[in-house]
């Protein structure tokens, strides 16, 4: 690889860390097409590091505070690293897609910066629901459960960030020249096999760090990647239908259905094992 290309892909990693986090990097980049569309690729290094961030924020807690306001502090910290991006992307597609009108006036409702009833019924929600799989989590911790919480966070923020690489990819925008999410037009297939690729050797490195045998880390990653191929393939599909097409907003929402699913697996996994 020459000069040019490492120096493309280290741009391109940056961006990821600049679109994706609200980490303070002193570096300027470009947020251009060649830099974007490659930065798809780091995409589940952003969420490694805001599940490493999260899950030792956790795993201090736990000894400090009960898991219930554990978890609420948590969560917030988790939305502010990436400064609320996905959570605004999953209430601006229950705006658009849970009107029920017409596919225009859709697109229209989720570009509207003001949030409505659905928007804020959607976000109660998740949150809710969110804050007691982490009461959960953390409760599970505390109680010598096997798996770290620093594991599944780190697993869930990975996974969810990788699908949204493979959604730009396999997906047509529903506006083709607007919005942010028109800045990833043109990802390749073979930088979303990366993505995945990456996610999957942070899920593994993070397991066997934790002391999860081999074929344990194995079966955990593959089952992670079965929930977000499952559950991002069912949204996509469902809002494409809808929309004619992803946004920028889906993306983030679908990021957000990800993770969740990846903390409800975890729970599940917790009380039957």
């Amino acid at each position: 690889m020459d000069d040019h290309k490492i120096k493309l892909q280290a741009k391109a990693c940056i961006a990821a860390f600049q679109f994706l986090t609200r980490l303070p990097i002193p570096v300027s980049v470009p947020f251009e097409k060649p830099i974007l569309t490659r930065s798809v690729i780091y995409f589940p290094l952003t969420g490694a590091f805001i599940g490493l961030v999260v899950g030792l924020l956790a795993w201090l807690l736990s000894f400090i505070l009960p898991p219930w306001p554990s978890a609420v502090i948590v969560l917030a910290i988790w939305t502010a690293l990436s400064g609320g991006l996905h959570l605004d992307g999953w209430m601006d597609t229950a705006d658009g897609v849970l009107s029920h009108r017409t596919r225009e006036r859709m697109l229209e409702i989720m570009k509207d910066s003001r949030v409505g009833a659905m928007g804020v019924l959607a976000a109660v929600l998740l949150l809710l629901l969110k804050a007691s799989l982490l009461t959960e989590l953390i409760a599970g911790e505390s109680h010598g459960k096997v798996l770290s919480l620093v594991s599944i966070f780190v697993i869930s923020a990975s996974w969810s960030r990788a699908w949204m690489a493979i959604a730009i990819a396999g997906w047509s925008p529903a506006r083709e020249n607007e919005g942010v999410g028109s800045l990833f037009n043109g990802v390749k297939r073979k930088w979303t096999v990366l993505s995945v690729s990456l996610a999957a050797i942070i899920s593994y490195t993070t397991l066997i760090i934790n002391d999860i045998n081999y074929i344990n880390s194995l079966l955990i990653v593959i089952a992670a990647g079965l929930v977000t191929i499952i559950c991002g393939y069912f949204l996509a599909s469902w809002l494409n239908k809808k929309l004619g097409g992803l946004t920028g907003d889906t993306y983030g929402a679908m990021n957000e259905a990800v993770e969740l699913a990846i903390l409800l697996g975890a729970v599940v996994w917790f009380y039957t094992t």
